[in-house]
Order: structure tokens, then sequence, then C-alpha cells
């Protein structure tokens, strides 16, 4: 299937790694041209080489933390200097810390608040005025399926992507007369090293293992397996499509069915 991506240009968040490697090497196997943001310049340099060699497309790499002031309109234009335009946004960073409502502070709150809401929000706001001229973009969000079902222990990364649910609705309300499509993609449990890692952290704090942890995690799926990053980047593609051109304001969980909620 032609997704009709060749020639597009992608600014994609978090893309050093995990979720964010698997859309910017999914965007770029479509022919997109990509500009990757992560905070890592070594390792997100080696990721935009790559993706130029194997797939003949022109790749940046934006060395950033979107949750500093100002560094997401500053990204978009760095991309739009390179390349043009940015025809496609893919809203995406890590996680906040895990944290119960008797520990979090209001420092941990104002951290996760900026870099899973707020951050997207500007890198949206920054992207919105060429999408609107040319009259055709994508604004995809990366949130999770905690944003309708929060997780036991991820109050911050709960409070902050329901959050971003409510903005992209109003934001693909307001701008789809525009050409402009914006969606909402809620991941579940994929193999990644942030998983990993916060499999590392319950696994200390409950006496158990990693491996009971990541079982126990696969077993909750109705699938019973964990997704590959692979397989959420080809969701994120599809919306980023010509092929999606019916589809705005939707909120679309990846989860192997782990979401109980029918809406």
């Amino acid at each position: 299937m032609d997704f009709g991506l060749r020639g597009k240009v992608a600014l994609v968040g978090g893309a050093s790694a995990g979720l964010g490697r698997a859309i910017a090497e999914e965007l770029a196997a479509e022919g997109c041209d990509v500009a990757l943001v992560a905070r890592r310049r070594d390792v997100l340099q080696q990721v935009a080489d790559d993706l130029a060699a194997r797939y003949g497309v022109r790749t940046l790499a934006i060395a950033a933390d979107l949750a500093a002031p100002e560094a997401p309109a500053a990204c978009v234009q760095e991309a739009e200097a390179a390349f043009g335009r940015v025809d496609i946004l893919v809203a995406n960073a890590g996680g906040p810390p895990a944290t119960k409502v008797v520990d979090a502070t209001t420092a941990q709150f104002e951290r996760a608040l900026r870099l899973n809401l707020v951050a997207s929000i500007e890198l949206a706001q920054a992207v919105l005025p060429g999408m609107r001229a040319r009259r055709w973009g994508r604004v995809i969000f990366m949130t999770s399926f905690a944003a309708k079902q929060p997780q036991p222990d991820l109050l911050l990364s709960n409070t902050a992507r329901a959050g971003l649910l409510g903005f992209a609705k109003s934001m693909a309300n307001e701008v789809a007369a525009d050409g402009v499509l914006v969606n909402t993609v809620l991941p579940g449990h994929f193999d990644t090293a942030r998983a990993a890692e916060l499999a590392r952290m319950r696994a200390e704090r409950d006496g158990k293992t990693i491996e009971e942890l990541l079982e126990r995690r696969a077993a909750n799926v109705p699938l019973k397996r964990v997704g590959e990053p692979r397989e959420l980047a080809a969701v994120v593609a599809f919306l980023a499509s010509e092929r999606a051109s019916f589809l705005t304001g939707t909120a679309t969980q990846v989860d192997g069915g782990q979401t109980a909620s029918l809406l």
C-alpha cells in the first residue's frame, strides 16, 4: 500500500531510541525526510545517519531537551530552515518517573507537565502556521493508554497524558477545515528500554525479579505479549498518510486490547 508520504517532511520527538526511533524509521522507509529530536546528540546523529543511508532520505539530528523553555519552537524553526517545511509532527517524549500521590512533589509535576503536555502543545503551535498555509498537515500526539486507564504508580504520566487528550481533541476541531488532521496514539506495553527500567524499579520495590514482573505485564494483555515498536510505528505512519484523510480527533489505543473501557 502506498501511503503517499514520499517527499513529505516529518519531525519526530524522542527519536534516538524506543518508540520514537521506530516511528522515525517507519516514516523514512515510506520516503519521508525526517528531523529527529532527542537529547543525546551522539546517539541521535548515529540514528539519523543510519536512516539516511538505508532509505535514501534526508535526515537532520536536532539535539534538544523539549522540556526546556522555547526548545520546541526552536526545533521546528531548525527543521523548517533545513527542509523548508514540516508536514508531519510526531510529538513524542519519554515518560516521567513513577510516583504516588503522597510522594509526588510540585517540582515533579512541573517537569512532567512541561515535558509530556506543554512541550507537545508548543510543538503543535509552532508547526501549525505552515500547515495551515499549505492546507495540509498531520499532527500526531503520542501519549499512553494511561490517559484512558490510569496506571498504578504512574501518577505524573496519568495526569499529563490525560490533559493532552483534551488539547488534541480541541485542536483537531479547530483546524480540521484548514486541512490539518490531529490524532492521538495511546501505546500500551512495548518492549523498550523505558519499560525495562520501570520493571527494574518495581522489582526492587516489591522484592520480585524483573522476569516475574515482565511475565505478569504480558499476562495482563489479551494478546498475551507486549508489543514490538515497529507495530506502533505502523499505526503512526498510517495516521500520517494520505490514506487517513478522513481521520481526525481520534484517540487510538495500540495496546493489544488491554484498555478495559469502551471509549
